[in-house]
């Protein structure tokens, strides 16, 4: 397999993940709740769409034949990447051929291989849709773009796509090259522990980071959704927290990337985020060196999250309809 970088801007982004998990009915009400449409339901397979048409699969593994997981119990099986045309998914085929695990899907439509970490990846052209979703305008001290309009609250979140996957990885070194031979660039580092990475030098902070725990498992960490601004997050998490579902961290703020986030625990595998506001990068920015620590990976954040019924963190009695209504 060739190491030499793909010419730019031709993977695009995430188009569509399947996750490997048996119980299909809680399933199937987390992601409802978590605001994804649902476009197949079988006994052996749900599959979701987020705004513009990015896929989100729950496959039962007793029923359906999966890539190898790479780790035990529902985790993630396999990620899709859209890439911006047939020109495109030919060169990419090319450079792959002899890759392992290189299988062919949909009469030639698809194909992937597995990388370095175990992960089977696909490629395909993207079947992702234009689509429009505002976010709220801020205000700041020196911009006032919104006026005689109040700020939009949202009852619950609707993701526009699925916006990056996070794993743990046995090889920091080896996986990081095989995405940099796909034209993934380096945003910012953990030396020698973790790489946050974009599929295109213009774009989002990171599609994917990698991360090298000390004991050098294999696993997913999380998948990444992208919803429209700080205050979708807030209300996504909010309504998500109300229909019972456990907050692993948040919401809160990386420094790293500038996105605001909300982290829950997911039935089918590791854990799920709500994610804005993150930086955009292009050529011109050189990746940065970070020492890992609890303030590098949150600014600041909420542990055990916030009540969806109270609004108020859990585990906090909200006193009455206004601040001032204190109990004796």
């Amino acid at each position: 397999m060739s190491h030499q970088p793909m010419e730019s801007n031709m993977i695009l982004g995430i188009d569509e993940i399947t996750y490997g998990a048996e119980d299909l009915g809680t399933c199937r009400s987390f992601l409802r709740d978590w605001g994804l449409t649902l476009v197949q339901d079988t006994p052996e397979r749900l599959v979701f769409e987020c705004l513009n048409g990015c896929r989100v699969s729950v496959a039962d593994p007793r029923q359906v034949a999966l890539p190898a997981p790479f780790e035990d119990g529902p985790t993630l099986r396999e990620v899709v990447w859209g890439v911006d045309s047939e020109a495109s998914l030919r060169a990419l085929r090319e450079q792959l051929r002899q890759a392992p695990g290189f299988v062919e899907e949909e009469g030639g439509r698809r194909f992937g291989c597995t990388d370095p970490n175990g992960m089977a990846v696909r490629f395909q052209v993207s079947v992702k849709r234009p689509v429009q979703a505002r976010g709220t305008v801020s205000n700041t001290w020196d911009r006032r773009e919104r006026v005689d309009q109040p700020g939009t609250v949202y009852e619950r979140a609707q993701p526009v796509e699925v916006g990056h996957v996070v794993f743990f990885v046995a090889d920091l070194e080896a996986t990081q090259a095989f995405y940099a031979s796909l034209g993934f660039v380096t945003s910012d580092r953990y030396p020698e522990r973790g790489a946050f990475m974009r599929c295109a030098p213009r774009g989002g902070h990171h599609d994917l980071f990698l991360l090298r725990t000390p004991d050098g498992r294999r696993g997913l960490n999380h998948v990444a959704f992208t919803v429209r601004d700080i205050h979708e997050v807030f209300g996504g998490g909010l309504y998500f927290s109300g229909q019972g579902w456990d907050t692993q961290l948040g919401p809160g703020r990386h420094p790293i990337s500038s996105a605001y986030f909300w982290y829950f625990r997911n039935p089918a595998g590791g854990l799920i985020e709500y994610y804005a506001d993150e930086d955009e990068l292009t050529e011109a920015w050189e990746p940065r060196d970070f020492e890992p620590g609890p303030t590098v990976f949150a600014e600041w954040a909420i542990e055990g999250g916030l009540d969806g019924r109270t609004r108020r963190q859990k585990g906090r009695q909200a006193d009455g309809k206004f601040l001032t209504d204190k109990r004796d």
